[in-house]
């Protein structure tokens, strides 16, 4: 005699439901009253939360408390028309409505996991979880280390608002950007000059300095979105029919602004000639980008979401942090790990170096300087001390540096001076790191650069306490990345 599912015992039926996906559970309690019992089990919907949402306390797409990971109904409920449609779609199930009404004990709308494929349901939802976990990477990573950032996060933004743009803008937003909207609709920037956006460190995207070319960038709410890219678009000449946005931009005097081709899905900067003649370079490599407006297509990827991704591993990752100047932080795209981060220690002083592609400098038109990179150069005394011929000294001081620079394997500069940005530091035991910046240009989109630093012991230059010594820079890249940040 063959035994089905339903003659099981509750805890064998249990064990061998908790083995199932979201859609198959639902696809289980659509076959009868017993079988929807063991598929409503609270546990199981919490496995399934976590599992496709990342959800460990029932929380609806808001933000707000729900009642419950798997709320029930009473049995007299009708089901709502979403529950028909959840069957429908995920598993299969197009038999009449009637006989489901009839003969399935239904889940009420305050159900977590459905109130999720509710708001969602215009998506397709292997994308809904993808976009789902790069906000959360972010914002894990932001609520740890930058809450001040974290907190200008903006609430995500309607289908309406949404709609809105692309009507006033003429566009359709890629499906990966929409998502990221519906999640959260940019940053809300106060704390800069006159507690506006201006001159604000709090960024998502972060940035970097040298000289007086201070740089942040921070995702544009949409509001913003239409505001920018309408104004530009004027400046630009671009057509009325141009399927640009922009949808990140430095809070700073500097502009770096970044455009979103809503028709290829790809994301672009502009260049130092971007009023000029409206140049800009590709963010995200073009083979990674897949098409954008097939709604049953789970495999969507447009430039932002992948450049977002990008970001969260690079900060997850530790290849860039965030850094204190004065009273402020921000996130600091100097890379901090090798291989893009070179380290050396000579004589117990201790160089860091890196660098940082500039896309807002470059002239794709000058064939001398093609390219703009900005370098970071972090030195310190280790606790040791500096110990130059077996003598031990209690400082240092920098006297004077030497650069090599490389174009791909060739030699453009061999640079000798003194001091460093018009500073020789002096450098104590443990104390924290001297960190300037500088940048070179080169003609290619690969090169290098390597040298050293001149150090005294000793306090005073004038008054150096023992022979001076080489303190080598290791090499360093210069390099047009894959992603442009």
């Amino acid at each position: 005699m063959e035994m089905g599912l339903e003659d099981l015992g509750d805890l064998a039926l249990n064990s061998i439901i908790s083995k199932l996906d979201a859609k198959d559970s639902v696809a289980v309690s659509c076959v009868s009253k017993k079988l929807r019992v063991s598929a409503s089990e609270e546990s199981l919907w919490l496995k399934h939360c976590y599992q496709d949402l990342g959800l460990s306390a029932p929380i609806d797409p808001l933000g707000n408390p729900a009642p419950s990971f798997k709320e029930e109904s009473p049995s007299d409920v009708q089901p709502p028309e979403h529950a028909y449609l959840f069957c429908f779609e995920e598993c299969g199930l197009f038999g009449s409505a009637r006989y489901m009404s009839d003969n399935v004990h239904w889940v009420g709308p305050q159900e977590t996991y459905h109130l999720w494929r509710e708001s969602f349901h215009m998506y397709p939802w292997p994308l809904v979880k993808r976009v789902k976990r790069c906000w959360d990477g972010l914002k894990n990573w932001l609520s740890a280390n930058f809450p001040e950032a974290d907190a200008t996060l903006r609430r995500g933004a309607t289908e309406v608002d949404i709609e809105n743009l692309e009507n006033i803008l003429k566009v359709k937003l890629p499906l990966p950007t929409r998502l990221l909207y519906r999640f959260f609709d940019g940053q809300e920037l106060t704390g800069g000059v006159g507690g506006t956006t201006l001159g604000s460190s709090l960024g998502i995207i972060g940035g970097y300095s040298f000289y007086d070319h201070f740089v942040n960038v921070y995702l544009l709410p949409l509001h913003q979105v239409i505001l920018e890219t309408k104004e530009i678009k004027d400046q630009l000449g671009f057509s009325a029919t141009s399927k640009f946005v922009i949808v990140a931009a430095s809070s700073t005097y500097i502009g770096k602004f970044f455009f979103l081709n809503c028709t290829t899905g790809q994301l672009c900067v502009g260049t130092r000639n971007l009023v000029l003649n409206g140049e800009m370079i590709p963010c995200v490599p073009k083979s990674l980008i897949n098409p954008m407006h097939d709604l049953n297509n789970g495999q969507q990827q447009d430039a932002m979401l992948l450049w977002l991704e990008e970001h969260v591993r690079r900060l997850q990752n530790g290849i860039i942090k965030l850094r204190m100047d004065g009273m402020t932080r921000s996130i600091n795209l100097f890379p901090e790990e090798p291989p893009l981060c070179s380290t050396a220690v000579t004589n117990g002083v201790q160089v860091r170096a890196s660098a940082v592609f500039v896309p807002e400098c470059c002239s794709l038109r000058d064939k001398s300087s093609l390219y703009l990179f900005a370098y970071s150069i972090r030195m310190r005394l280790l606790p040791e001390g500096c110990i130059v011929n077996g003598i031990s000294f209690g400082s240092c001081q920098l006297n004077q540096r030497h650069w090599i620079i490389h174009a791909n394997d060739h030699v453009v500069d061999d640079i000798n001076g003194e001091a460093v940005i018009g500073k020789f530091p002096l450098l104590y035991p443990g104390g924290e790191e001297f960190v300037y910046e500088s940048c070179s240009d080169l003609p290619s989109s690969k090169g290098s650069i390597e040298g050293a630093f001149t150090f005294v012991p000793g306090s005073r230059l004038a008054d150096p306490k023992g022979s001076a010594f080489e303190v080598e820079v290791a090499r360093f890249p210069l390099q047009r990345p894959d992603y442009i940040f």
